[in-house]
């Protein structure tokens, strides 16, 4: 065998297990993205509010149903809703909901739909509120945009949707924590939130509840509340994993 033919045949070695090589890795993902996902908890089962308890304010009514939902075509302020699979809050103005099981360290991966200049929040544990707004065409976002720790910290280069477009977030919490007389120990740290693709907040600790969160108290375990008494909005794919 001459130089040349080793050469070539060790380059055509090299090449198959470099395939080998990404077809394990690819593999190796698939199987984590499947475990993941097994692991992750539907709180909302898309059929019904089982499972759901109301924060009512005032004499407001509920206006959270099962649905699908879009901008509607004679008012861009709100939304006409239809038979699906979302969690709907439909008309504003309505009241809070919040999961009956709770939850520590964890991350909350959702999609989030306003029409224009409406208001909700996601209040990670019941008690830290996430931003939801309309905030389109906002270039220098405060606490109070769309992503922002509300009262805490604005949201660092978000990129924002149209009002009817869907967002996604990610938000990977570490609860605080208790000593065994009840004191706390550690504040609650939003570890990442992510907004549509892009990190928003990165080790961001919280020194205390957000006001109107469930009973206003820290926690260890808590729930997930969508803030129902502003505007319409619509959740779906809601997805909550215990983070390691």
């Amino acid at each position: 065998m001459t130089e040349q033919s080793k050469h070539e045949n060790l380059s055509a070695l090299k090449q198959r297990l470099a395939c080998v090589a990404a077809l394990v890795w690819i593999l190796v993902a698939i199987v984590m993205v499947q475990q993941a996902v097994a692991g992750a908890e539907k709180p909302f089962n898309t059929e019904d509010l089982s499972g759901w308890s109301f924060k009512h304010h005032d004499s407001n009514e509920s206006q959270w149903r099962v649905g699908t939902a879009k901008l509607h075509p004679d008012d861009p302020r709100a939304l006409l809703v239809t038979d699906g699979d979302e969690l709907v809050n439909a008309n504003g103005h309505g009241v809070d909901i919040y999961s009956d099981e709770v939850y520590g360290d964890h991350v909350i991966e959702l999609e989030v739909m306003v029409p224009r200049g409406s208001n909700s929040g996601i209040y990670v544990h019941g008690e830290y509120e996430v931003q939801v707004l309309d905030s389109y065409g906002q270039e220098n976002p405060g606490v109070g945009d769309m992503g922002g720790i509300y009262g805490a910290a604005p949201p660092t280069n978000p990129r924002y949707v149209a009002p009817g477009e869907w967002n996604t977030f990610r938000i990977a919490f570490r609860a605080p924590r208790f000593n065994s007389d009840g004191e706390k120990t550690h504040d609650a740290v939003f570890e990442e939130v992510k907004l549509n693709g892009r990190v928003i907040h990165e080790d961001l600790t919280i020194g205390g509840p957000t006001p109107a969160g469930v009973d206003g108290r820290e926690k260890a375990e808590g729930p997930i509340m969508f803030q129902g008494d502003h505007g319409p909005v619509s959740y779906r794919n809601i997805r909550i994993t215990p983070l390691d």
